[in-house]
Parts: structure tokens; sequence; C-alpha cells
């Protein structure tokens, strides 16, 4: 007889008793065993055995190989951050760090949540440096939301997760109107803007009725129901996640909680394991994925940012969004682009120049100073409108991945620019760009000296010397 797999599963066991709400004493009682053996269970002092993973499944109504996959996880988060430059110089091999995560998970949980601190300070430090700062000075909301997100790589399983469960009884109920009559008795109205004053959504708990914008498209509706559905199941969750962070600001804090249920709410939509495998199968065309899961070229584009599920990781990009007059307002990276974090932007890529050709997707290879190679798209994107003489607003986002990605591309393939070779040069800011013959150049770089223009002027704004 071929022999029994040796399954570990101590810390999903562990998740699921307290999500079920219960003691080791009552999981034993359930499945008829001693306390004793849950508690060497879920240390991962003993396997699970193939009979009491049926016997889990069949008392808790599990799905048996989401069960035994999640095993897994802590070690593929692991792996995940053991890839960070500064263990560089470390050898870690890939069994050790499955061993470590498997016979050591409490303290497999605490390095990761140290080394998720350690990121968010990090970050903070750079924020600290680049302004001068000497900490006395009010904290930045936006800046400490934006960190909390960039220490995690804007990736958050938990919410994945739970929002893929709540997509099933969402489908049960042929859609998120039905679901929310049907769960929570609110009935959905659109209504004109003029009777939502100002609001595109709101929740009449008085009337048991969520409001809508008439004038929102389809996409952003949808959007909006799967927000308030956020807010309405998956508070706990939310909470969660945000209670991982150190907010010096009720501002700060508010931001973060709000970027999280919009996470939420887009991982609702577009679930984790279907949307990656149709990012896959579409070779990441974001109009086609947009299409396919009802949402906006640009929901569709800053979901391809959150695929870093550890063990189930697709391609790594980063998202920016810009106005005509180059503020940013939004930023993520899992890519690893070193974006200015205070100032304008490069005016060499291509993000400032989509607003020539409106809605057209423009392509472009990026070269940094320090030889680092980047793929990006860029296109304009309209928010609100709706009806004539209805404002709007013209912004342009971009996508990128570093080049070793691109080809896993479709607008790589039918790059008309040539290939990385002949990449862009460009700079993070003009303040840490030591390009001299930048002719886009709007301020000269730290620590070099201006040269004076008696004798000599340069096509570049600045001349500055090399020492």
């Amino acid at each position: 007889m071929p022999s029994e797999r040796r399954l570990y599963v101590g810390p999903s066991l562990r998740r699921l008793r307290r999500d079920l709400g219960l003691t080791q004493s009552d999981m034993a009682q359930d499945l008829e065993v001693s306390a004793s053996y849950i508690a060497l269970l879920e240390r991962n002092h003993r396997p699970l055995s193939a009979e009491m993973l049926v016997r889990l499944a069949q008392t808790y109504r599990l799905d048996v190989a989401a069960l035994a996959a999640e095993s897994g996880d802590d070690s593929a988060r692991l792996q995940s951050v053991l890839r960070d430059p500064m263990f560089g110089g470390i050898e870690l091999k890939a069994l050790e760090v499955a061993d470590a995560a498997a016979n050591f998970p409490g303290v497999t949980e605490a390095f990761l949540r140290l080394y998720t601190a350690y990121r968010e300070e990090q970050l903070a430090l750079a924020d600290r440096t680049v302004e001068g700062r000497d900490g006395e000075e009010a904290a930045d909301p936006v800046a400490e939301s934006r960190r909390f997100l960039a220490a995690r790589r804007n990736s958050f399983p938990l919410l994945d997760d739970a929002a893929e469960r709540l997509a099933q009884a969402v489908a049960a109920n042929e859609g998120l109107a039905g679901h929310l009559k049907a769960r929570h008795g609110l009935r959905v109205r659109r209504l004109p803007p003029d009777v939502m004053t100002g609001a595109t959504r709101r929740l009449d708990r008085h009337r048991r009725e969520v409001l809508l914008d008439d004038t929102l498209d389809g996409a952003s509706q949808a959007f909006q129901l799967a927000l308030q559905t956020a807010y309405l199941e998956l508070e706990a969750e939310i909470g969660e996640v945000l209670a991982e962070g150190i907010f010096e600001t009720e501002g700060g804090q508010r931001l973060t909680r709000r970027a999280l249920a919009s996470y939420a709410g887009a991982a609702l939509l577009m679930p984790y394991t279907a949307f990656a495998r149709a990012a896959e199968a579409r070779r990441y065309d974001v109009e086609a994925l947009g299409r396919q899961f009802g949402a906006s070229f640009e929901q569709t584009a800053h979901r391809l940012t959150t695929l870093q599920k550890p063990g189930q990781e697709r391609v790594p990009f980063f998202f920016i969004r810009v106005d005509e007059a180059g503020n940013v307002s939004k930023r993520l990276d899992g890519a690893g682009f070193p974006f200015a974090r205070h100032g304008g932007g490069c005016p060499l890529w291509s993000v400032h120049q989509a607003f020539r050709t409106p809605r057209q997707i423009v392509t472009q290879w990026l070269e940094l100073p320090d030889g680092q190679k980047f793929f990006s798209i860029a296109r304009t994107v309209t928010a609100g409108g709706g009806g004539f003489g209805a404002p709007r607003i013209e912004r342009a986002i971009a996508l990128g991945c570093a080049d070793e990605h691109a080809h896993r591309l479709v607008y790589a393939a039918d790059h008309r620019g040539g290939g990385p070779d002949q990449a862009t040069p460009i700079g993070v800011t003009c303040r840490l760009c030591h390009r001299a013959e930048c002719a886009a150049r709007s301020a000269p770089p730290i620590g070099r000296q201006i040269l004076p223009d008696d004798f000599r002027r340069t096509l570049a704004p600045f001349g500055f010397s090399d020492a």
C-alpha cells in the first residue's frame, strides 16, 4: 500500500478555528479527537492525515483542496520576503525555508510582521531624509497611507480570500443588487445628480436603500455596489489588515481604510484566482480584461498591481495616475520602480505625453540612471461627465513592469519604438538625476555645482560640474 501523505497545515488550521470562533476543545469535540491532538496539529508537531482532512471538510463544509493549498502560504510568503536584497549575502535554500515555515509557524509569522514593520519605517525614513525634516513637523496623512500600501506591495491575501468567498455568494444571488437585497434587505436605486446632492453613492439605512448617481457608467456603478458590499460584509477583515499599521494621524488611518475597502471591492468584482488566470491567458491586455470582468480600464490596471499573493504571483506591476499639471493622485508599486516621493516626475516619460493622444495606449521602454530598465504603457482616462455640460476630469495612468517580465505582455510584442536597447533614458526626478545632457531638466541635481555660462552655454538648461 502506498504510504499516507504527510500534510502539515498548522497555521491554516489555527486560522480556521479562530474564524469559526472555536476553542481547541470545541474543535476536538466536533472531530471526536483530543484537544491535545488539535494543539499538536496547530503547532505542526503532527501531520494531518487524509482521514482527518476529510473529516474536517465534512464537519465544517470546507474545500479540501483549498485547505491543503493554504498550508504552503507561509512558506511562499517567507520565500518572497527573503528575496529582498538585504538578505543577498546569506545562502538560503528553498528546502530550509520551507522547513522553517512548517516547523516554526509562530516564529515565521513573527519574522514576517517584523519585516513589514521594517519596510514601513524604511519608507518613512526616506520621506524624512528627502524633505530634510527633523520629525517635528506634522505628519502627512497621504504619505502615511502610501507607505502602508508600499510596505505590503499593495497585496493583501486576507482580503483577496475573503472577497473570493463573498463573490461566490454574490453569484448565487444573481449579482450585487440581488445580494444586497437578499442578504441585507437593501434596494438599489439610481437617482439624478441634483437629488444625490454631490454624492455618487449613499447608504440610506432608514429607507433600506443604496442610492447611486444615475450618470455613473456601468463599471462605476458596479464598483460602488461592490464597495458598499465590502463595507457591510468585510469590515472585520479590513480592520484586521488595518490593525497591522501604525499611524500618526487619524487622516492617514482613514485614507488607508478607504484604500483597503476599495481593494476589497475590486477583489469582489475581479476575484483573485479567476482574474489571475485570465490575465495570463489574455497576456495582460487591460482593455480585454476589463470587458471580461465588467470593469473600467483604470480599475483593471489597478487590480493588476495586486497580483502578488504568495505562491500565486503574476507579473509585478507599478501604477501611477497624474493630471495634466503633473500632480500625482495615485501611486502603487509592486515592481520596484523608484517613484519620486516629492516633486514632479520625469517629463520624458510617456505618461506625461499621453494627453496628446486621448484614450490611445502609448508604449515605452525606460532606462533609469542606474541601468534598470522597465516597460510601461500609458493612456488617458476620464472621470465625471455622464451628461451634457457635466464636468469631466482627464488624467493619465501608466502601468509598467521590469524588463524581464515584458515578454509576457501583449503590448511588448507589438511595440514599434524598438526594444530595450532603444529605451528612453529618464530620471526619477530632476533633483536626483545626474544626466548632464538632458534638455528637459527643470532643476540641477542635488550636490552638483552649477557652472557659469559667460563663455559657453550648453543645450541643457543647467551646466554643472563633474565633481
